[in-house]
């Protein structure tokens, strides 16, 4: 059994994608290594911090492909790490689960997800496990893409932080307790 992790924090790169819903990925795992006090190093396909904990090895990845090419950078550290697919979660916003909703899944589809529909593509599986963080979907008829492009509003923000809090114990279990266990504790939270 591997004790290497790949945690992908799925995104955008740039300044104006930075407090946007779709990036939930991105700020869990930011928040994740500002909490442990590791820093990200520009590599290959995006940028990489490493964190040791009981054993085990955490690769946090934010992949600088866009959202729709996030496949190649989940490919390309699964093979240079050697990390097999068990070992790999998806951190991925959800527009199906009301905010700050957590669902992990061993599985599923992509739901229109572009992040999602890129890995399943460029791996040719939906066997990996996904952090689905709940953004809800409370936007007018066509207005989607503004909504998940746009900033959290005021109740949101205030909201935040206990949920990344909860969000860097479920990476942190999910090396550690493993999927089952983990999905048991914060399945619902």
């Amino acid at each position: 059994m591997s004790n290497k992790f790949l945690i992908v924090g799925l995104g955008n790169i740039g300044a104006e994608y930075v407090n946007t819903r779709h990036n939930i990925g991105f700020k869990i795992v930011d928040f994740f290594a500002k909490k442990e006090g590791i820093n990200f190093e520009t590599v290959k396909l995006g940028a990489l911090a490493e964190y040791k904990f009981k054993g085990r090895t955490f690769l946090l990845l934010k992949p600088n492909t866009f959202m729709n090419l996030s496949g190649k950078a989940v490919k390309y550290w699964m093979d240079k790490e050697n990390i097999p697919l068990e070992n790999v979660l998806v951190i991925t916003d959800d527009l199906n689960l009301s905010f700050g909703k957590i669902r992990i899944k061993p599985k599923g589809s992509d739901g229109g997800h572009n992040g999602l529909k890129s890995i399943h593509a460029i791996l040719n599986t939906t066997d990996y496990t996904r952090f689905r963080f709940g953004i809800s979907d409370e936007f007018k008829k066509g207005k989607q893409v503004d909504y998940v492009l746009g900033d959290w509003d005021e109740d949101e923000k205030a909201a935040l932080p206990e949920r990344l809090e909860l969000a860097s114990e479920i990476i942190k279990s999910f090396g550690t307790a493993g999927l089952e266990n983990t999905m048991t504790s914060f399945n619902g939270k």
